[in-house]
């Protein structure tokens, strides 16, 4: 049924209750799943794939230790660093990749803490037609 799950990550302790739950998720359906999070830096928003510096490295290294940790229950999994806008740049990997299912912890804010924080999942889910799956962090 989903043969390519997007877990979008945002590197914070949120992403632990999609990640856990994905997990064995994926692990049901016999899934791939990307791992994806977006640097919004002001370096990475102008320079894209050039950018460098902390957050980039961090973000690669967080990656790639999470990309371990799928592989090592047995799914396979790519770890996908993006640019930009967090919302737009999730769309637009969904869009041209096929993706059967977007995965996303979310933070659990209220109105105060959307306008303070964004509303990306909520950008997401109005912006593609495949299912998206929320999980409110614990």
């Amino acid at each position: 049924m989903y043969q390519t799950i997007l877990l979008a990550l945002d590197t914070s302790p949120a992403d632990r209750a999609i990640v856990d739950h994905i997990k064995a998720l994926g692990a049901m359906m016999g899934s791939r799943v990307v791992l994806l999070h977006v640097a919004t830096s002001a370096q990475a928003k102008w320079r894209g794939d050039d950018a460098a510096g902390e957050e980039v490295s961090e973000s690669q290294k967080y990656l790639n230790g999470m990309q371990q940790e799928l592989e090592s229950a047995g799914l396979t999994a790519q770890a996908v660093l993006c640019y930009g806008e967090p919302a737009s740049e999730i769309v637009k990997y969904v869009e041209s990749n096929n993706c059967d299912l977007i995965a996303m912890g979310t933070h659990g804010h209220r109105l105060l803490g959307d306008i303070l924080h964004g509303f990306t999942a909520s950008k997401v889910q109005h912006r593609v037609s495949v299912p998206v799956l929320l999980l409110r962090a614990r």
